[in-house]
């Protein structure tokens, strides 16, 4: 079969090539989605030692603001200013350091994408911004971002370099080649750090519910950097069918499947994005319908989802009540590893949410029980001080 030659490839597209990598095409782009042990065991690894993804087809970026006459925290409310007008949450109040899971609302209260912002902690850095937005959406966001700023902020992409995570519980080990620095980050915190492949950002925060740290560093240094984690003992490749699986027992949204423009953000159980100071004064696209859900709770709620029997429902399986009536649908489904058996997350109408609730799913055409279960499947075992 011929290679789509329309699709992008990554610094370490080749490496993965080399390595025997099943690639496929993901967002625009040519991605491992296995590599030769398979993804039960990549699986495994990650949440025993150490899992390296290529991430590379997010859409890291900065943004600056113009006015260099301001410095310190004035230069940071001055940037945080300019994005609360399409973020709702509380940029103004990062710490120097700190990253913001957040949402891109639409006007009717949908979301666009689901994204990280930090403030960067030098003195020097102070009115930038990092942001890091899904690969499908980065050039929608990226517009959307420098339509708010424009003439006051300028936006550079990041996204011709490489971004490598590496994620469980050896994590830790893996990101002293970068540096000591990194070590001392708490979860939802990022650092420039100088070393021997040169300027890298390091964030630790992850998508597997385990430890993990995000680096972005110059694609000529991405392979020499990869090559050496994975000459450790403790650290392997791991495709996007094994990030799929340690997600999906995370609890964590992939969008386009549990958010999309419809989905609010209080519906996905993402209240906790939106800070108080922002609820109060209510600024943002959307605020209308998601203050309305918030005071009156939404119509409809993410669930976890676990079978009586052993029989896996997939994304797109209807959820049916005891009556036999629709009440939702499965959003993401699939074996949980970690779990030993199916696992799924849903959108059911409200009455039906409380954990313990028996549900048909529709699966193959026929009614298959489960029941609504604790989100996340597998604990998080994410590293905070203190």
């Amino acid at each position: 079969m011929s290679e789509d030659t329309s699709l992008k490839t990554t610094p370490l597209t080749g490496l993965w090539q080399s390595m025997g990598g099943r690639m496929v095409p993901f967002a625009g782009y040519l991605m491992p989605v296995q590599f030769p042990e398979g993804v039960m065991k990549e699986h495994v690894w990650t949440r025993e030692s150490c899992g390296l993804f290529d991430v590379s087809h997010m859409g890291p970026a900065f943004l600056a603001l113009n006015d260099t006459s301001l410095a310190g925290d004035a230069a940071h409310a001055a940037i945080a200013a300019l994005v609360e007008t399409i973020l709702p949450c509380d940029v103004a109040g990062l710490a120097p350091g700190q990253l913001r899971y957040t949402t891109l609302p639409n006007a009717s209260g949908g979301v666009l994408d689901d994204l990280f912002v930090g403030r960067p902690k030098a003195d020097a850095d102070q009115g930038t911004l990092y942001f890091v937005v899904n690969a499908g959406c980065k050039e929608q966001d990226f517009a959307i971002i420098a339509e708010a700023c424009a003439g006051k902020a300028t936006l550079t992409r990041a996204d011709d370099r490489a971004l490598i995570a590496v994620q469980g519980p050896k994590a830790v080990d893996a990101i002293g080649n970068v540096g000591d620095g990194p070590k001392r980050l708490s979860f939802m915190e990022f650092a420039t750090v100088k070393g021997p492949y040169g300027e890298v950002v390091v964030s630790r925060s992850g998508y597997t519910g385990e430890d993990g740290f995000e680096v972005l560093i110059a694609a000529d240094k991405a392979e020499a950097f990869v090559r050496t984690l994975l000459a450790t003992a403790h650290v392997k490749a791991i495709g996007l069918g094994a990030r799929d699986s340690l997600r999906l027992e995370a609890g964590l949204c992939l969008y386009g499947h549990d958010l999309d423009e419809t989905t609010s953000p209080i519906e996905a159980g993402l209240a906790w994005t939106i800070q108080k100071v922002r609820r109060e004064r209510g600024d943002f696209p959307g605020a209308a319908r998601i203050l309305k859900e918030l005071a009156e709770k939404p119509s409809r709620k993410r669930v976890g989802l676990l079978p009586k029997d052993k029989a896996p429902a997939r994304e797109g399986a209807e959820i049916r009540n005891l009556a036999g009536e629709k009440v939702g649908m499965v959003t993401s489904g699939g074996y949980g590893p970690s779990v030993g058996g199916p696992i799924a997350m849903g959108y059911v109408d409200a009455a039906f949410a409380a954990v313990g609730t028996e549900l048909d799913l529709i699966v193959r055409d026929q009614p298959r029980r489960w029941v609504v279960a604790p989100l996340p499947f597998v604990p998080h075992n994410y590293h905070r001080k203190g």
